[in-house]
């Protein structure tokens, strides 16, 4: 019998938690899972981003995170709604459409589907 595994959750760097669940609730449509004195954790649709208290701005600025999407186009149009300044999804050589999003500590969300 094989274990398997049932889901993945990226922990992110966060210099400041109360601006790192602020960002993912009020920009990204994120709702608020839980946050102590060092751990935060955000929620949107079945998928979960938990976030740990950093002092190293430059752990953030190298890390990124994939998040898979019904539609890139709808949920940029979704962030713009809501005030945030990004670029449109482009498909890339990969296959991908994607949707790039820089959080305020440096940490990179794509946001991709299938082209």
């Amino acid at each position: 019998m094989t274990i398997q595994i049932q889901t993945t959750i990226p922990v992110l760097a966060s210099m400041n938690l109360d601006e790192s669940v602020a960002f993912y609730t009020e920009r990204l449509g994120f709702i608020r899972a839980g946050q102590y004195d060092d751990y935060a954790m955000v929620m949107r649709d079945g998928a979960e981003i938990h976030f740990w208290l950093c002092s190293d701005r430059m752990i953030a600025e190298n890390t990124s995170c994939y998040v898979r999407v019904a539609s890139a186009q709808k949920l940029y149009e979704e962030f713009v709604e809501k005030g945030l300044a990004v670029d449109a999804p482009a498909t890339r050589p990969w296959g991908m459409k994607e949707l790039y999003v820089i959080d305020p500590h440096g940490n990179l969300l794509k946001f991709g589907e299938r082209a």
